[in-house]
């Protein structure tokens, strides 16, 4: 190869290697996108986008969110989430959800063995004990550690009531 061919070749790669810097990077899903890509929480992102709180739960973060099935919701008295997504019970709702939610992105292996009480982005605190699985509050995670680029999403089978 000559020094000529040499050069060139060293340019092209040089301004392939500029451009493929400019090009935004795949990202990874947020809380959001995970929730919204799972029919399993179909309730629980009607939710959170009749609450207002997508754009929240799409931030920097870190996260923590135990999120309730569709299962979960279904199993509330009858009416009590048609009521939640009305307008008029807004605040309700965000009270409701960001119960569900804690700050920084807490792991089950963080939690294994130990109880604690822990305060949730609404004000209140949950209990969590970890002895023998997750349980929070009276739910159980059933599906522990979805990473996200935000944070982390653990699956529980009740949804968390505030006082």
């Amino acid at each position: 190869m000559n020094r000529r061919t040499l050069f060139r070749l060293a340019g092209a790669v040089s301004v392939a290697s500029l451009i493929a810097a400019c090009v935004p990077a795949e990202t990874e899903p947020d809380i959001v996108d995970i929730a919204s890509s799972n029919e399993d929480f179909s309730t629980l992102v009607a939710a959170v986008s009749a609450a207002g709180l997508v754009e929240t739960l799409k931030g920097d973060g870190p996260f923590t969110v135990f999120a309730p099935t569709n299962a979960a919701f279904a199993a509330l008295p009858p009416g009590t989430v048609e009521n939640l997504l009305k307008p008029e019970n807004k605040d309700q709702l965000i009270k409701v959800l960001t119960y569900h939610v804690v700050p920084g992105a807490v792991t089950s292996d963080q939690l294994a063995g130990k109880r604690m009480d822990v305060a949730t982005v609404q004000g209140q605190t949950v209990h969590i004990d970890g002895r023998s699985g997750v349980k929070v509050n009276k739910s159980r995670v059933t599906t522990a550690d979805i990473i996200a680029s935000n944070g982390v999403i653990h699956v529980i089978d009740k949804v968390l009531l505030p006082k």
